[in-house]
């Protein structure tokens, strides 16, 4: 991950932290692809697929900023981010295998490119390596990812099941992206709290904040795929995959009338780009989209109150620059 993209997620708010924060990403960067190395070169190659293709490397930003509220040691803080972003990788694996993806960060996909027995192994190698890490760290920490990964792989099976005939699509959906996404950025900012040596109520905060601004990271992702054209992604890759997003939700709960040809576009199927293009318009032009970007502003300021607990000081601005920067992306 490159110094401007760090900047471009938290601001400068303090050049010495911005300097510092890239330093120690960059160095995260090349311990990802060592850590991806096995024993035999085609595993090598397969497990730094996703690695190589880049990313927000969100996780281990989140992992750095927190660990810069203590006295945090560089390895540690380093191999803390390594567990958080090898846990991330393995799970895109298995989530492709479970998508049918073909792509994965304008890659294809592994599971497109070699099969799904080697995604869903890969995937364990890398968990694999994401614990051995987090064995030198002690056992709070292996505690903590091992509850991580068992809310990461329940909103994995919630998100297959879908929401029961007696349950709210919407509330389902939000708990989803709680536990799948959610999760394992509060671990994140856990983690970096933990390596500073902050006390109870700090990292009970840091957790708080993190997964609410992760929840908010993945709606504005939502809002992103219907509405942005310059994001670097196919606007409607979720809406022609038949993958419920907020707007849509909100949509399908309003039960307006006049929303009658949008819904059927949405029930259709939308492999046709002309269908696609119409359903997009439509949706651009709801009300529903505003709706949307209001619950990320409050959800967003949910987030930054949570950081009150925590020590005044560069890093918490930048944790808090980040909620600015997740309602921006959606705008």
């Amino acid at each position: 991950m490159s110094g401007n993209k760090t900047t471009e997620l938290v601001g400068d708010v303090d050049p010495e932290l911005t300097d510092r924060v890239t330093g120690l990403l960059e160095q995260i960067e090349t311990r990802l692809a060592q850590a991806a190395v096995a024993d035999a070169d085609f595993v090598t190659q397969a497990a730094q697929h996703i690695i190589n293709a880049g990313g927000k490397r969100f996780r281990p930003l989140l992992v750095v900023l927190a660990a810069q509220l203590g006295a945090a040691e560089d390895d540690e803080t380093i191999r803390a981010a390594l567990v958080m972003e090898l846990t991330h990788v393995a799970s895109l694996y298995h989530d492709d295998v479970m998508d049918e993806a073909e792509l994965r960060r304008g890659a294809p996909s592994a599971n497109q490119r070699w099969d799904n027995t080697v995604a869903i192994l890969v995937g364990d190698f890398l968990f694999a390596q994401a614990s051995s890490i987090v064995a030198t760290l002690g056992t709070d920490f292996v505690a903590l990812q091992a509850r991580t990964f068992a809310r990461l792989v329940q909103g994995q099976i919630a998100e297959t099941q879908g929401a029961s005939a007696d349950e709210d699509p919407l509330a389902h959906y939000l708990q989803v992206v709680a536990d799948k996404t959610g999760s394992l950025i509060a671990a994140s900012t856990e983690f970096g709290g933990m390596v500073a040596g902050l006390g109870a109520p700090e990292l009970g905060a840091l957790a708080a904040y993190g997964e609410e601004i992760g929840v908010v990271f993945q709606l504005s992702d939502d809002i992103i795929d219907i509405a942005s054209e310059t994001s670097g992604k196919t606007p409607g890759t979720d809406l022609r995959a038949g993958v419920p997003t907020l707007p849509t939700l909100l949509l399908r709960a309003a039960n307006d009338p006049a929303d009658a040809r949008l819904i059927a576009l949405l029930d259709a199927d939308l492999s046709d780009d002309a269908d696609l293009a119409e359903a997009l318009g439509l949706l651009r032009a709801h009300r529903v989209m505003d709706e949307a970007r209001e619950v990320i502003r409050q959800r967003a300021e949910v987030a930054r109150a949570h950081l009150a607990p925590l020590p005044d000081g560069p890093a918490k601005d930048a944790l808090a620059t980040l909620c600015d920067a997740v309602i921006s992306r959606s705008a």
